[in-house]
């Protein structure tokens, strides 16, 4: 077969198949060997790993992945694409399809049935994706709020959500998931997509990164969380300061916010997209101070 990545075997797969790509599940393959390359690349894929692939499409990503890997499991949404993935991945002996929604699929189980390779225990799991924009922050952080235990997540998603996954204090792209991401994970720019790579084209460009997953969380809480809700209520009101986004977290009044923010030495006048994550760890641990 053609080059899988090519705007010709995409047309040709579409009208064998009479394959209409759904807007509603936010496809758009892939035409760009380069970007293809640096996500295999930068998710340091070995063949002693195993990698779970979020949204195969029809194949693109996932051939050249397990060219890389020991093995690959592909979980796509979509039935329409199984008999497609069948023919354009015939070849690999070591991939398999999984006809389910990500958002209903147990990793842990997957995992734990693909834990062996040639009867050795596999090294590491790195999870990798184009992910649809619709639904991209509820995938990253059910992965990540699953434990699930990847060594990390190479993913294409919109520019605008890597932005803000990136952002540091005091810039506007600055918020929740910036803070809760980095929480979990260190990030890493991999690739800038133009949205002119991709069949159909979409409105916006996108971004590739590399979440590595941390081995230890980066603050130490007595309550996770307290921690969510603080990063939730500062943020849910952006523009107000910490002493009135936060009062009423946990039932708390205005007088009881600032007696804790003055025990940690924060300003009451400061707003969240100021705070760093590990003021965010004191905020949560002065509201709940033991475990």
């Amino acid at each position: 077969m053609d080059k899988l990545y090519a705007p010709t075997t995409i047309r040709d797969i579409k009208n064998r198949y009479g394959f209409k790509l759904s807007k509603s599940l936010g496809q758009n393959f892939l035409t760009d060997k380069n970007i293809i390359d640096k996500i295999i690349e930068q998710s340091f894929i070995s063949k002693k790993d195993l990698v779970i692939e979020i949204g195969p499409g029809i194949g693109v990503l996932t051939a050249a992945a397990a060219e890389a890997a020991g093995k690959v499991v592909s979980i796509e949404i979509d039935h329409n694409l199984i008999p497609i993935l069948k023919e354009t991945l015939h070849e690999y002996d070591n991939i398999t399809i999984v006809n389910q929604d990500i958002m209903k699929t147990n990793l842990h189980e997957i995992m734990e049935q693909n834990h062996e390779i040639n009867g050795q225990k596999i090294e590491g799991v790195k999870i990798i994706g184009n992910l649809p924009y619709y639904i991209t922050t509820p995938i990253i952080m059910k992965i990540l709020e699953d434990g699930v235990k990847a060594d990390s997540i190479t993913i294409m998603l919109q520019k605008e959500v890597a932005d803000r996954i990136k952002a540091q204090p005091g810039t506007k792209a600055y918020g929740a998931l910036s803070v809760a991401v980095q929480y979990y994970c260190t990030v890493s720019h991999v690739a800038s997509a133009p949205k002119e790579i991709f069949i159909p084209q979409p409105k916006v460009d996108s971004t590739v990164i590399r979440l590595d997953i941390r081995k230890e969380k980066p603050v130490l809480l007595h309550n996770e969380e307290a921690f969510f809700a603080v990063i939730k209520a500062g943020f849910g009101q952006r523009r107000k300061t910490l002493l009135n986004s936060l009062t009423g977290v946990y039932g708390l009044s205005k007088e009881e916010i600032l007696a804790i923010l003055n025990t940690t030495g924060i300003d009451p006048s400061r707003r969240a997209e100021t705070l760093r994550i590990e003021e965010f760890a004191e905020l949560a641990n002065t509201i709940f101070p033991s475990t």
